[in-house]
C-alpha cells in the first residue's frame, strides 16, 4: 500500500465518522445523581434509539476535564435534571432558577398577617 493510498483511506474513515455523527441526535442529560433525577435518566435511556447519542453528565461527580461544568454555564442550566438536544437546552428545562422577586412575591421575608 502506498502512503498516498493510506491517506485516502484515512480520509475516507474520517468522512464516515463525520457522517455517522451528523446522522445521530445528540442528547446531553445533566443530573445530580439523585433519586429525583434517576427516573428521568431511565426515561431518556428507554426512549433513546440507535440514532441517539446519549451523554449523561452526573454533576455530583463532575468530569475531570470540567467540560460538564462549562456546558452547564453555556446552556444556562439552573435546575436539574436538564436535557439539551443537538446543542439546545429543551424548553422544559429552561427554568430561570430561584429569583429574589419570586421569593418576595411568595411572601418570604414578610410577616404573616392574620
Amino acid at each position: 500500500m502506498t502512503p498516498h493510498l493510506r491517506v485516502d483511506l484515512w480520509h475516507s474513515s474520517i468522512k464516515l465518522n463525520v457522517m455517522e455523527t451528523l446522522n445521530k441526535r445528540k442528547i446531553e442529560l445533566f443530573t445530580a445523581g439523585c433519586t429525583v433525577c434517576e427516573p428521568v435518566v431511565e426515561m431518556v435511556k428507554g426512549m433513546a434509539c440507535s440514532d441517539c447519542d446519549v451523554v449523561i453528565y452526573n454533576l455530583s461527580n463532575p468530569c475531570e476535564t470540567k467540560e460538564c461544568i462549562e456546558k452547564v454555564k453555556t446552556y444556562g442550566i439552573k435546575t436539574l435534571p436538564a436535557i439539551a438536544l443537538n446543542g439546545k437546552l429543551l424548553s422544559c428545562c429552561q427554568n430561570k432558577g430561584i429569583s429574589v422577586e419570586e421569593l418576595r412575591n411568595a411572601g418570604l421575608g414578610q410577616p404573616v398577617l392574620n
